[in-house]
């Protein structure tokens, strides 16, 4: 985010939003979100204000049934 935010302030190459949420949806949504927030950048977009808390919830649920299958809970 903060890559892509600097390149936007400098009519720059960007960082396709398919990636950044590429990014979210392969565990990365908290960092993204801390991004989004630390970085004030994609925080009027309604896509990444709805579309990365959902993909973070979705993240802690995989890791959960993850840790729950090695460990077996």
């Amino acid at each position: 985010m903060g890559v892509d935010k600097k390149r936007s302030q400098n009519s720059e190459w960007r960082v396709p939003e398919k990636r950044l949420f590429g990014f979210a949806l392969l565990g990365g949504a908290l960092g993204v979100l801390g991004g989004m927030y630390v970085f004030h950048h994609k925080t009027k977009h309604r896509s990444f204000r709805i579309g990365v808390p959902l993909l973070l919830c979705l993240n802690v649920g995989t890791f959960y049934y993850l840790l729950k299958l090695i460990l077996k809970l």
